[in-house]
Formats: structure tokens, C-alpha cells, sequence
């Protein structure tokens, strides 16, 4: 007999009603602490406030299964709770990063046209400064004893709400990065937020029910869902900070019996050079993972010695955004710290696979390719850009990462640097990122940012700049490169600069880097 039942397609009651499912199963766990404000919720006190809002957005907002709702925030609790809430009615929640220009938001939200803009009223100014679609939909503001969230909310009945969602409809609609021109808008369906949460389930070693998270990563990109929905899936709790800040974020490890927390590799070095890290007490910490690119070891360093195992991840909005993990569990301190620069091994439900980019055949081991992934939690598409989502996605559902990486001898994954950052000098590739981790080896060096100029003789050849020594350590921190770089990959030229340019994402911004250098020097790298 054939059942003509589609999962993915078939609406059901639990699909993106996270508050509500975990209330049923452990009401009085401990579900949210925002320090900043005071509060502590269990996971029936969430609910309540999630149908709260959902009810009014049904109700008095007008807000339907399949309306986007945009949000500015920092990362508070309203803005979790009108997650649940989007979840509750199957509308879809479209985050949009404060670091942007005015202008870039105000594009993005005339390409989504919301039905309703909700804002952090502690970023009022730069919502106020938006223009165009974007000030044509209806406006809400929370954060704050004169906010609409807190003028309206609090008498409002907290009856259940609750809406049949497909597991392939949209949950979220985020924006990348944006590091080549104006992000693109990602499509992320319930089916990927679900299966994402598999992934990490199976890899935490507690399974994350008991799990204390520190959210770090913010919620205007997909690394804070990222964050926030596995650990509500378990029945674990989240521990806010509104925006990073590395002396406060120590303090509330300590306070909070904090056991994990992910985070960028600026964020760790800002934590390791507090003055009180050294005097804070981290003992709860189980462990801390690093994405969004590779992580220095010297970054590492600190927390490994105090006993605390650094690993790094790995994933796309496009294609997880979860996809390697190198897992605690079963592994030592030292087999972890000596893994550090891995990226471990795919998650349970992801395969993977390293091609060569203009054969697309797979590459052998040791041998650098380009990293391709397939999953059930692969998005559904850039927002009306059926070209690009091709570009991306090949007809069999393998992702092009756009990374270079490699099979160890060892089975684990080392991301090498991006296919659009390889440097090709007299025939041959060198990866920008290889040279840069060469080059904050020198512990004078404590940034380095690499691109290429063009080369009349070679095509190109790599320059480099560099924050922390002293101008006259330049030649000792070239010469180090010896027994590191073969001489092509090694820069022709080393300068100092005070700062890195970065992007709208926090990313080493190389366009920017390397047009100020051709502008200043007219080609030459002398």
C-alpha cells in the first residue's frame, strides 16, 4: 500500500512552536536569564509570553501564517520571544544586522517588505534613519518601560496559540555577510532550523538539555538562531548579552555557571586580554567553539591552559549553518588541543565531499579542493535570485562552499582559506589564509590581513598587513616566514597598520585592504 504523505509538505501543530513543546515537556526548567534587566524565566513563563505576543500579533497586528516580520536588534529577550511567537503563527521572522548602513538596511527591507518592523529601542536612531519600503509598514519598539512590547503586552490574555507549519516553509529569511556587495537574503525553512538542531544534539556530550549557554553570536545573523534553537529544542538555558563585551561577558561565565558559549576569534581575544581574565573564575566553562573563520592558536592558548578546550566549527547560512564540529567528547584536552586547527569531522546527518573546482571530481587526501556539502538542512534559496541560488546549489543538492579545504591523514577537515582569496603567482596557489597564520606566528604579530596586487612578471604576488610590532620588527617577522612558507607564498612586501579593515560582518575585509594599497602605491609594492 502506498502512503501519499509528505513530511516535509504536511502542516502539523509541534513545527515551529518550540515554546510551547517544551513547556508541555519541562515547564519549570529554567529557560532564560537576561542579567541586564533582572529576568529569569522558566519555560512556562516564556510561553506565556510568547502566546502573549503572538495573540496580539494575530489578533490587533493582523500578522498571518507566511508575513515577513522584520526586526533591529541587539540581543535582548523580545527578540527571542517574537521568534517563538513567528513560529506560532508560521510567519517569518527576518532579522537585519544594525551594522549596516541605513541605506544598506533600508535596500534589504524594500527587497523583503515586511508587514511589520519590530526594533530595540536602544536602536531607535539608526531605525529612524531608514528610508524608503522600509518606513511604510507598521513599527514596534521594545526594550524599555516606554516601548510599545511594554505599553501593550503585559495585560494581554496569554491564551495558547498555536498554528499548523509545514517543515518546509520559512522560518527565517537572514542576510549573509555581504563581504562582495549587498548581502544576500537567505531563505531558511523550519525543515533546516529542525534538522540543524539534530545536528548538534548528536554531537553535545549532555545533549544540551542541561547545557547553560552564553549567546554571543547576534541574532541579525544565523549563527545566533544558530545558537538560541538547539539549546530550546533540549530544554536547556540561554544566558543574554545584549552586545559583546569581553569584561562583562567574563563576569556573567562566572555569575551564571555559564558551561558554554560560542564565539569569533576577535571575541576570544578580547576575553583573553581583559585584565580580569586572569582572576575570573571560569571553572563551569565545559568547553567554547569558535566559527565564522579559523581561529589562531595563540587566540586558543589562554583557555587551554586554564583547562578549557577550544574547537573550531564550520557550516554556511546555505548549507547548515552547522557542518563540522570538532566534537569534546571521547577526546582528551591534548588530542584537542593538538586538533586545534581541524575542523573536525561532518556532523552526523551532513556529508561532505573536497572537489577539484574546475573538474569538480574528488580530490585525494591531502590534496586541496573545493568543500561541497549535502544535507537535509540545506536553505531554500537566495530571496528572488534564482541565479545565484544555482551558482550555489548543483542539481544532486551538493552546496559549493566556495572554501578550500583538505583531507588530513588523520580523517579530520582543515579549512585552508576561500577559493576567491587564492593569490595565483607564477602558476602557482597560495591561500591568503595560510600566509596570514603564518604570520601571526610571530607573537609580535597580532592580526594579519593578506591579498594580492597584480605582478607584471608573476600575475600576482602576495602583500600583507600586519597590526602589533614595531616597524622595526618587520624584517625579523619576514624572516620567520623561512621555515614556514615556501618563498612564493611569502609576501613581497609587510606593512604596519594600526587596525584591520573589516566588513558589515565582522570578516577581514580584503577589497578594502587591497584597493587603499594599489590606490597608494600605483602598483608598486616597494
Amino acid at each position: 500500500m502506498n502512503i501519499h504523505f509528505d513530511p516535509d509538505r504536511q502542516p502539523m501543530y509541534w513545527v515551529g512552536d518550540w515554546a510551547g513543546r517544551r513547556r508541555a515537556l519541562t515547564p519549570d526548567r529554567l529557560a532564560v536569564i537576561e542579567p541586564h534587566t533582572g529576568t529569569r524565566l522558566d519555560y512556562r513563563a516564556l510561553d506565556d509570553r510568547v502566546c502573549r505576543l503572538a495573540g496580539w500579533m494575530q489578533a490587533v497586528a493582523g500578522i498571518r501564517a507566511g508575513d515577513r516580520v522584520g526586526l533591529v536588534t541587539t540581543n535582548r529577550l523580545e527578540a527571542i520571544e517574537l521568534y517563538l511567537a513567528c513560529g506560532k503563527l508560521g510567519a517569518v521572522l527576518a532579522p537585519i544586522s544594525h551594522r549596516l548602513t541605513a541605506d544598506e538596511a533600508s535596500q534589504l527591507l524594500a527587497r523583503l517588505r515586511p508587514s511589520w518592523l519590530f526594533y530595540d529601542t536602544t536602536l531607535r536612531e539608526f531605525v529612524a534613519a531608514l528610508h524608503g519600503t522600509a518606513t511604510q509598514c507598521p513599527q514596534f519598539s521594545f526594550g524599555g518601560p516606554q516601548s510599545d512590547y511594554d505599553r501593550v503586552l503585559p495585560g494581554y490574555p496569554a491564551n495558547a496559540v498555536n498554528t499548523e507549519v509545514a517543515l518546509a516553509d520559512p522560518a527565517l529569511i537572514v542576510h549573509t555577510g555581504g563581504s562582495t556587495g549587498l548581502p544576500k537574503l537567505c531563505v531558511i525553512s523550519h525543515r533546516q532550523m529542525v534538522w540543524n538542531a539534530f545536528e548538534l544534539l548528536s554531537a553535545a556530550p549532555d545533549g544540551l538539555g542541561q547545557r547553560r549557554e552564553l549567546v554571543l553570536f547576534p541574532l541579525f545573523h544565523i549563527g545566533g538562531w544558530n545558537t538560541v534553537t538547539p539549546i530550546l529544542h533540549a530544554g536547556g538555558c540561554l544566558v543574554l548579552q545584549p552586545a559583546f563585551d569581553a569584561a562583562e561577558a567574563l563576569q556573567l561565565i562566572e555569575t551564571h555557571a555559564v558551561n558554554h558559549f560560542g564565539a569569533v576569534e576577535a571575541m576570544l581575544k578580547a576575553m583573553t586580554q581583559a585584565p580580569a581574565f586572569a582572576s575570573s573564575d571560569l571553572a563551569s566553562l565545559e568547553g567554547i567553539t569558535t566559527a565564522g573563520a579559523p581561529c589562531a592558536p595563540a587566540t586558543m592558548a589562554p583557555f587551554f591552559r586554564r583547562g578549557i578546550p577550544v574547537s573550531q566549527s564550520y557550516g554556511l547560512t546555505e548549507a547548515g549553518p552547522s557542518n563540522f564540529l570538532q566534537p569534546r567528547a571521547d577526546q582528551s584536552l591534548e588530542t584537542l588541543e593538538a586538533r586545534q586547527q581541524s575542523i573536525g569531522t561532518s556532523l552526523f546527518h551532513c556529508d561532505y565531499r573536497i572537489v577539484d573546482p574546475k573538474t569538480e571530481t574528488e580530490t585525494a587526501p591531502g590534496v586541496p579542493g573545493e568543500l561541497q556539502l549535502r544535507s537535509q538542512h540545506t536553505f531554500d534559496g537566495y530571496l528572488d535570485d534564482a541565479d545565484a541560488t544555482q551558482q550555489r546549489v548543483r542539481p544532486d543538492g551538493w552546496v559549493r562552499s566556495g572554501d578550500l579545504a583538505v583531507t588530513e591523514e588523520n580523517g579530520q577537515v582543515r579549512v585552508i582559506g576561500r577559493l576567491d582569496h587564492v593569490i595565483i603567482t607564477g602558476g602557482e596557489n597560495v591561500a591568503a589564509e595560510e600566509v596570514e597564520a603564518a604570520l601571526v606566528a610571530h607573537e609580535a604579530v597580532q592580526s594579519a590581513l593578506v591579498f594580492g596586487i597584480p605582478d607584471e612578471r608573476w600575475g600576482e604576488r602576495p602583500v600583507a598587513w600586519v597590526t602589533g610590532p614595531e616597524e622595526s620588527e618587520i624584517p625579523a617577522v619576514m624572516a620567520s616566514l623561512d621555515d614556514k612558507l615556501s618563498r612564493f607564498k611569502q609576501p613581497v612586501a609587510i606593512e604596519l597598520v594600526d587596525t584591520l579593515p573589516l566588513t558589515g560582518a565582522g570578516k577581514p575585509d580584503r577589497r578594502s585592504a587591497q584597493a587603499h594599497y594599489l590606490s597608494k602605491h600605483h602598483g608598486d609594492p616597494t
